[in-house]
C-alpha cells in the first residue's frame, strides 16, 4: 500500500487541483495559486524564487497560464514560461534546471472543458502535503494558520517578477529524449496518437530525430479536441490505423503525455501491464533490476502476476495511482513501476510518468532483442476482468464488516491460483469498486456478484 500517504485536501487531489474551467477551477484560483507559490518560495529561500510553468492544449490553459503569471510576477517571482509541453517535461526541465518549483496546467486524460493545476518540487517530484495545505490554506483565506496577519505582501517598482520566455528548457528536454536511444530506428514504421495534446509537436520531433518513418494522428489541437475520440482512452483509432498502414508499432498518449499504450503490429494493445513485464524481464536479464523487484498497483492484472512468477521477478503493488508508485520506488531505489493505465515511471531517467520516454524504451527494447512487440510481451496471458461500482453510505462499515470480508476471503480461495478478487474504496466518491479476474468472463462475474450479495445481505448498498 502506499508509503508516506496522500492526505486528500479541499482542492487537491493526487494529481493536483482539477476540475471544470471557470466552474470549479477558476482564474481567480489560479492567481491566487500563482500569488502565493510566488510569495512562499520567495520567503523560504530569502530570494526571488523561479518557477517555471507548461501547459496543455485546452482553451482555458491560456487563461489559466497567464492568472497563474500575474500572480506570480506580482509578489516577485520570475516566471519561465515553456508554452505547451508535457508534464513531465515540466518536471524534468524543475529539476535540472534548479527552479524552485514547477507548474503544469492540465487535466490530463479528461474533456477539454476540465483543467488542472500541477505543482511540481524542486526535485521533480509531485509538491509535498505541508506545502499543498499551506497553498489551500491561503486558497482559504486562512492567514493565521500561515502565521501571516493579513494577504501576502506584494512587490513594488523593480522588486516585480520578470517574465521569461524560456522555449530553450523544452527544447533541451527534447534533445535529452533523444540522447536516451541507442539505436536508430531508420527501418521502423512507427505510428503516434498524440490526443491533439501535450505531445503533439514534440513526439514526432524525437521519432524523426531517431530515423523513423513517422505517421502521426491526433496532432491538430484546436484547444477544444483534446482527447476527443483520441490518444491513449481512446486507443481504436490508433489500432485501426496502425493495420492499415502496415506499421510496426503505435504508441498512444494522454493529454499531457505522462502517459503511453502502445498498439504491437497486430493491432493489439499493449497495456501498462505488459509494458511494466518487458522493462522488468530486460532489466533482469541485464542485471539492473534493482531488488529484482516492479511495481505495481492493487489493479494490475493477475495476469502480470502469473508472467513475473514466471520469470521470477518480485512485485510490490500499491494503492492506485502513480503518486504512490512513486513514493515505493523512491523508498527503495526500484528502476520500473506503474499503472495499467500506461503511467510508467522508469526511475533512472525521470521521476514521474513519461509516455515518450516509455515510448522510446519500448522501441530500445524492440531493437535489442529484435523481436517484435507482440513477442516481447507474449507471455503475459491478460485475465478476463469483472469490476462493478457499487454505491454504499458508509465505505468504512464495508471495510470493516466482517460477514463481507469472509466472503471475499472465501471467493478468493476458491478462486486459489486461477484468479483473485479485491475491494476497493474510490478515493473521491462513496463507492466500493467491487473486482475480480478469473480464466473466464462468467467465473469473474459469479465472483463479484456473490461479493456484491453480501454487501446487500448486511445492508451495506
Amino acid at each position: 500500500m502506499p508509503g508516506k500517504g496522500f492526505i486528500m485536501g479541499k482542492y487537491f487531489g493526487t494529481d493536483g487541483f482539477r476540475g471544470e474551467a471557470n466552474v470549479d477551477l477558476t482564474s481567480e484560483h489560479a492567481y491566487k495559486i500563482g500569488k502565493f507559490i510566488g510569495w512562499y518560495f520567495g520567503a523560504k529561500h530569502a530570494r526571488k524564487a523561479r518557477i517555471v510553468i507548461g501547459k496543455d492544449t485546452r482553451r482555458s490553459s491560456y487563461m489559466f497560464e497567464y492568472s497563474i503569471v500575474a500572480g506570480l510576477t506580482s509578489t516577485g517571482a520570475d516566471a519561465y514560461m515553456l508554452h505547451v509541453t508535457t508534464t513531465p517535461s515540466v518536471a524534468y526541465v524543475t529539476r535540472v534546471d534548479s527552479f524552485d518549483c514547477g507548474v503544469m496546467i492540465s487535466a490530463s486524460h479528461n474533456p477539454y472543458h476540465d483543467n488542472g493545476i500541477k505543482l511540481i518540487n524542486g526535485r521533480g517530484e509531485k509538491m509535498d502535503d505541508e506545502t499543498i495545505a499551506a497553498v489551500e490554506a491561503y486558497l482559504d483565506g486562512d492567514y493565521a494558520k500561515l502565521g501571516l496577519e493579513g494577504d501576502v505582501p506584494t512587490a513594488k517598482r523593480d522588486a516585480l517578477g520578470e517574465i521569461v520566455d524560456y522555449v530553450s528548457g523544452r527544447n533541451r528536454y527534447v534533445g535529452y529524449l533523444i540522447s536516451l536511444a541507442t539505436h536508430s530506428y531508420k527501418n521502423k514504421r512507427v505510428g503516434l496518437d498524440c490526443a491533439n495534446g501535450s505531445a503533439w509537436n514534440l513526439a514526432r520531433t524525437v521519432f524523426e530525430a531517431l530515423g523513423a518513418k513517422t505517421y502521426v494522428i491526433n496532432a491538430e489541437p484546436d484547444g477544444l479536441n483534446i482527447n476527443r475520440n483520441a490518444g491513449s482512452t481512446h486507443i481504436d483509432g490508433l489500432r485501426r490505423f496502425v493495420l492499415e498502414n502496415h506499421l510496426d508499432v503505435g504508441f498512444a498518449y494522454d493529454g499531457d503525455a505522462d502517459r503511453c499504450l502502445a498498439v504491437d503490429e497486430n493491432g493489439e494493445i499493449v497495456d501498462g501491464d505488459k509494458i511494466i513485464y518487458i522493462f522488468g524481464k530486460q532489466l533482469k536479464r541485464e542485471g539492473k533490476l534493482k531488488g529484482n523487484k516492479v511495481v505495481t498497483t492493487v489493479m494490475s492484472n493477475f495476469g502480470l502476476y502469473k508472467a513475473l512468477d514466471e520469470e521470477g521477478i518480485e512485485y510490490e503493488k500499491t494503492a492506485v495511482g502513480d503518486r504512490y508508485v512513486y513514493e515505493n520506488m523512491a523508498a527503495n531505489g526500484y528502476r520500473v513501476g506503474g499503472e495499467q493505465s500506461g503511467h510508467i515511471i522508469l526511475s533512472k531517467y525521470a521521476t514521474t510518468g513519461d509516455g515518450i520516454l516509455t515510448s522510446i524504451k519500448l522501441m530500445e527494447a524492440m531493437c535489442d532483442s529484435q523481436q517484435t512487440l507482440s513477442r516481447l510481451c507474449a507471455p503475459v496471458k491478460t485475465y478476463p476482468q469483472v469490476l462493478k461500482n457499487v454505491r454504499v453510505s458508509d465505505k468504512a462499515a464495508v471495510r470493516e464488516n466482517k460477514h463481507v470480508q469472509e466472503v471475499v476471503a472465501a471467493v478468493g480461495a476458491k478462486l486459489g491460483d486461477s484468479g483473485r478478487v479485491l475491494l476497493r474504496e474510490s478515493g473521491t466518491e462513496p463507492l466500493i469498486r467491487v473486482m475480480a479476474e478469473a480464466k473466464d468472463m462468467q467465473t469473474a462475474e459469479a465472483c463479484v456478484d456473490e461479493m456484491i450479495a453480501a454487501m446487500k445481505d448486511e445492508g451495506l448498498c
